[in-house]
């Protein structure tokens, strides 16, 4: 079992892709959501995976990630969640000794861009990058859940306005 710490911010600026090293087009697809955990189905272009994560303590939680067969996540996706998916595709983006992830959204998320970083523990001293902006790591309606959910709410692609309108709630 992992302990994960993530940090998430707002992107303020572009700049940040002058410095990505890296990217990847990412499906995420919820499977449950139960008892402040998940469990979702990951696919990137060669590689799958099933995650499920347990409740918050603070920004942190506990994560087990286990690799699938590609052609398993496929049918998971078309048959467990077909309608609860996320695509985004991802940047790594070095930044004061940590690889930030700046995710940018497709579908009906367009538009949205999020960076996270993972951090080894919530007082970890973090040099944000000059591109983030605020930081949104406690705000429940920047968690992809709350994201899957508020589309369904509205039954049309959502932009950032629309997430900062809505009402904060667990997710």
């Amino acid at each position: 079992m992992r302990f994960e710490v993530e940090r998430k911010f707002l992107v303020a600026s572009d700049d940040w892709r002058r410095a990505a090293t890296g990217r990847r087009r990412l499906r995420d697809g919820l499977i449950v959501q139960a008892g402040g955990g998940k469990v979702r189905v990951r696919l990137d272009e060669t590689r799958a995976w099933l995650t499920v994560k347990g409740p918050r303590t603070g920004l942190g939680r506990p994560e087990f990630e286990y690799e699938i067969p590609p052609s398993d996540a496929e049918a998971m996706m078309e048959a467990v969640c077909p309608g609860d998916q996320i695509q985004k595709v991802r940047h790594s983006v070095p930044h004061a000794g940590l690889v930030w992830e700046v995710d940018v959204f497709e579908g009906d998320l367009a538009g949205l861009i999020l960076a996270e970083v993972e951090v080894a523990h919530e007082t970890q001293p973090l040099l944000v990058p000059s591109w983030a902006g605020p930081e949104v790591s406690a705000d429940p309606r920047f968690r992809q859940t709350a994201l899957l959910r508020l589309r369904a709410e509205t039954g049309r692609p959502l932009t950032l306005d629309d997430v900062l309108a809505s009402t904060p709630t667990a997710a």
